[in-house]
C-alpha cells in the first residue's frame, strides 16, 4: 500500500492525492487503507520515512568531509521528494497531532542519522570543542528546507558539496 501511495503521489502530487485514489492503485478496498493509517498524510510519512530509510544510508568513510559528503549527497538527491516534502509540511502546519508525528518520526530520525555523523568525527577530533551540534544541524537542515520550499536555488549533489566545505570549514 505504500509502494501505491508513493506512486499516486508521484503521478498527481499531494494535493489530488486521496485515500480512494492509494486504494485503487493498491487494489484494496479504502477501508483498509484507513484501518492502518487515519489520513492521506499518515500513509504519506510512513512511505516517506521507508524511502528515507532505504535510500539515505548514514556512511563511515573515516572522515567528516567523507561521511557528510555522502551523506548530504545522498539526502539532496532525494530533491525529487519535494512535492511530498512539502505536502507533508504544509500538513504539519495545519495539524499539531501530524506535527508531532512528522517531527518525531521522519524529521527527528533524519536530525539523529547527522548527529551520529557530527559525533564520530567530534570523537576523531575533526570538529573544534565546544562546537553545537545541534547549531551544525540545523545550518544542514535550515538550507535543505529553505532551498525546497523557496525553490531558489539547486538543491543537487553539488550543494551537498558546497554545504560539506563551508561546515568542515567552520568546525576545524
Amino acid at each position: 500500500m505504500l509502494d501505491a501511495a508513493m506512486s499516486e503521489l508521484q503521478e498527481h502530487g499531494y494535493a489530488a492525492l486521496t485515500m480512494q485514489g492509494i486504494a485503487a492503485t493498491a487494489g484494496v478496498g479504502k477501508q483498509t487503507i484507513y484501518r492502518w493509517w487515519p489520513s492521506k498524510a499518515d500513509v504519506v510519512l510512513d512511505g516517506l520515512v521507508e524511502l528515507a530509510d532505504e535510500r539515505i544510508t548514514v556512511p563511515d568513510t573515516g572522515s567528516l568531509p567523507g561521511d557528510l559528503t555522502e551523506f548530504l549527497a545522498a539526502t539532496f538527491r532525494q530533491r525529487g521528494q519535494r512535492p511530498v516534502l512539502i505536502g507533508l509540511m504544509a500538513e504539519a502546519l495545519l495539524d499539531p497531532a501530524f506535527a508531532r508525528a512528522f517531527r518525531d518520526r521522519f524529521l527527528f530520525a533524519r536530525r539523529a542519522a547527522l548527529r551520529g555523523i557530527l559525533d564520530r568525527a567530534a570523537e576523531r577530533g575533526e570538529i573544534a570543542a565546544g562546537t553545537d551540534p545541534e547549531l551544525l544541524m540545523d545550518v544542514v537542515y535550515g538550507v535543505l528546507w529553505y532551498r525546497l520550499m523557496l525553490d531558489h536555488a539547486p538543491l543537487d549533489e553539488s550543494a551537498g558539496r558546497a554545504l560539506t566545505d563551508l561546515l568542515v570549514r567552520a568546525v576545524s
